[in-house]
């Protein structure tokens, strides 16, 4: 194929310039792009709009205080609007305005919107579904991530741009992709399976590890040769074998970041040849949101930690689990400062009902993720679309213009993000961390469990939600983490687990740190096999308890508590029971009736210097709070349940030792916190005590 393309404004690489990541030999602040105040803007898209009305946005983003544009990320159709020819002048103009203006950009690869001419030349590259149904397109993520002429495309647009655009000194991070896995991840067509193969063959080496693994015996499901493993396809039983379909979800999750590290190491390649190799590459993903990807695996082959975050609109209380998201991406970035590349200024589109935010919940969503690590926000979109799928979608320049309260918002907000400018690269801080495990999400979701109210996700809202109300500032980790810095430790729900990481729970409690289990977790091994001598499992020993039954309970069954806790504690439970024997554990609370009546619910198990407590059972929330805040006593962990549960209380701290009070009140009511300083988004000084209007925000640099 001849490649017409138009003169690049950058040279190439040089010959023999190795590719990949240098990732590891960088430092986070090498690795975080060249900004001198926290990131503020938006995905921007001038391909819809007259070329007229660019120099506009660029007036409104300067009066907005836009300092970041995330650019071309579905522009692949104006970009190569023909197989092999390249076109580049109107992304040259668009670089320039924004370069003149001094915005600084973070360029994409449109690799997640094939073009029409690829899907019609290539269609045997569309997605297929379990179920055999091939996908259309006229949307994005339309492609087999497989598929050897969709990897080469990918990787060509990838380099043409960054060919061109690698020393650009507009350009200060380079953004693959966008969304990986959502809404497309897995394919089940010939290409994939024979992936999946091949995949498989390098995991076990021989078909022999795979049955055993598999457990092929059961159902008489044995392979005498590679050629006879298919993907997971729907079969007449509601579910595959359970470990078949663990496999496949561990091959996608590997294939999807295979696309991303071979654009990213073209990048790679043509920006250290350029002699800006420090220019971060990342890409914008849906962490607790996305199933589909193991985000762990993820985290260590990106430069910047970025995530997209949108609220569950209808959801009361919806910033909870933004706080959690915003904690999530600060772990998975390891502490360092991240980036919400994506949230809304008020409605979305997508869901059953796009409430639209109140005045004020704006401005408290983005400091609320800047609280807890984020070194800049950005939106989806810079301007509202007349047309497409999203065209109902909020934007920083909405439908009504600039005449509007959410464009006033979104020039406030800038301001707000200015006046922060010094809490850049300081940290927050966390004492307790939560366990999250995507093998263990993905085996628990399979069919054939003990009951379908068993939510891997549910459990973690629950546990965090507690934390969050006392005040407990939480990070997220993997089993396999050095847990030492944690003083408590929480594992809402962990059913696969290996025998590495029980260890790695053992030495930590051993070690003197306070570890709270709930149930069904411990159960499984890496292969979804059953640990054999009861339950829970790789944890028995740990937790000092023996389960020989589980004792799920009806949809509409509730049992009551008993033991330690003051009235009006310990409550009432819902979801699950267990028949425990005590082995070396003390009970903390009983079932008072129901299936497990007069056995432990709650125990407490001295190990080493430390503790193990488990949670045999689905507490009402309030009845989990007492729990883990005896628990937190055990930790000596602060759970503060009498400052207002609507007021959220985030330090950050700078290397100096500066401290920097967020405390967002979501409440109706004025309220207050002890602490002394001065607000940086008013000037006011506070002496003693910090007063938060109802609705408000404030940021007060500690004295």
């Amino acid at each position: 194929m001849t490649l017409q393309v138009e003169q690049a404004a950058a040279a190439g690489p040089a010959a023999g310039v190795a590719t990949g990541s240098a990732a590891a030999q960088r430092s986070p602040a090498a690795r975080w792009p060249r900004l001198d105040a926290l990131a503020y803007g938006a995905d921007y898209n001038p391909e819809q709009w007259p070329e007229e009305v660019w120099a506009e946005d660029v007036a409104l983003m300067h009066e907005a205080g836009v300092n970041l544009i995330s650019l071309g990320i579905f522009s692949w159709a104006l970009l190569e609007p023909e197989p092999g020819r390249f076109e580049f002048g109107w992304l040259d103009r668009v670089l320039g305005l924004l370069h003149e203006a001094g915005i600084a950009v973070d360029l994409a690869t449109p690799t997640a919107s094939t073009p029409a001419w690829f899907l019609a030349q290539y269609p045997h590259v569309r997605p297929v579904t379990s179920e055999g149904v091939v996908l259309g397109g006229s949307a994005r993520q339309t492609y087999c991530p497989h598929a050897p002429e969709y990897r080469a495309a990918s990787r060509q647009i990838a380099e043409q741009l960054a060919m061109r655009y690698a020393a650009h000194p507009a350009v200060v991070m380079w953004h693959v992709h966008n969304e990986y896995g959502s809404p497309t991840a897995e394919c089940y067509c010939p290409v994939s399976a024979a992936a999946f193969r091949d995949w498989l063959r390098a995991r076990y080496g021989s078909l022999d590890a795979l049955n055993a693994a598999w457990t092929t015996s059961f159902w008489g499901q044995q392979y005498s040769a590679w050629e006879q493993i298919d993907a997971p396809r729907r079969a007449p039983m509601a579910d595959v074998n359970p470990t078949h379909r663990l496999d496949f979800q561990r091959f996608t999750s590997e294939s999807l970041l295979e696309l991303y590290t071979a654009e990213r190491d073209v990048i790679r390649a043509h920006t250290t040849a350029a002699g800006r190799a420090e220019v971060p590459i990342t890409t914008n993903l849906q962490l607790i949101n996305c199933k589909s990807l193991d985000f762990w695996a993820w985290s260590a082959q990106t430069d910047v930690a970025a995530n997209d975050h949108y609220l569950s609109a209808e959801r009361p209380d919806n910033h909870i689990e933004l706080a959690l998201c915003a904690d999530f991406t600060r772990s998975v970035g390891g502490g360092g400062p991240w980036l919400l590349m994506e949230h809304s200024t008020s409605a979305v589109s997508w869901q059953p009902r796009n409430l639209a935010k109140r005045p004020g919940e704006m401005r408290r969503n983005s400091l609320a993720h800047v609280a807890r690590g984020a070194d800049g926000a950005l939106f989806f979109q810079w301007r509202a679309s007349r047309g497409g799928g999203e065209k109902f979608h909020s934007a920083m320049v909405p439908h009504g213009g600039t005449g509007s309260r959410i464009w006033r918002e979104v020039v406030g907000l800038g301001a707000d993000l200015a006046a922060l400018r010094p809490v850049q690269c300081s940290t927050t801080v966390a004492e307790a961390a939560l366990l999250w495990d995507w093998e263990s999400w993905w085996a628990l979701g399979h069919t054939f469990r003990p009951s379908v109210d068993l939510d891997f996700k549910e459990r973690q809202l629950a546990y965090y939600e507690a934390l969050w109300r006392a005040h407990v500032s939480a990070d997220f980790a993997h089993p396999s983490a050095d847990l030492s810095r944690y003083r408590m430790v929480v594992v809402p729900q962990m059913y696969l687990c290996r025998e590495e990481w029980a260890e790695n729970l053992r030495q930590y409690v051993r070690g003197g740190g306070t570890l709270v289990v709930s149930y069904f977790s411990g159960i499984v091994d890496e292969d979804d096999s059953v640990y054999l001598g009861g339950y829970p499992g790789a944890l028995r020993d740990l937790l000092g308890v023996l389960v020989e039954e589980f004792l799920p309970l009806r949809a509409d069954w509730t049992v009551r508590l008993a033991g330690q806790l003051e009235e009006p504690y310990p409550g009432t439970a819902t979801v699950w029971a267990e028949d425990i024997e005590l082995r070396g554990a003390e009970a903390v609370l009983t079932y008072a009736d129901g299936p497990a009546e007069g056995k432990p619910a709650v125990t407490r198990h001295a190990f080493g210097n430390g503790h193990a407590w488990y949670v045999s059972t689905r507490p009402d929330a309030e009845t989990l709070r007492e729990i883990l805040r005896l628990a937190a006593a055990d930790a000596d962990v602060t759970f503060d349940t009498e400052t207002p549960d609507t007021l959220e209380l985030v330090r950050r701290k700078a290397s100096d030792e500066t401290s920097y009070l967020f405390a967002i009140n979501h409440g109706q009511q004025e309220a207050a916190v002890a602490a002394s300083g001065v607000d940086m988004l008013t000037g006011e000084a506070f002496i003693g005590s910090v007063h938060i209007p109802a609705g408000s925000v404030r940021v007060v640099r500690e004295a």
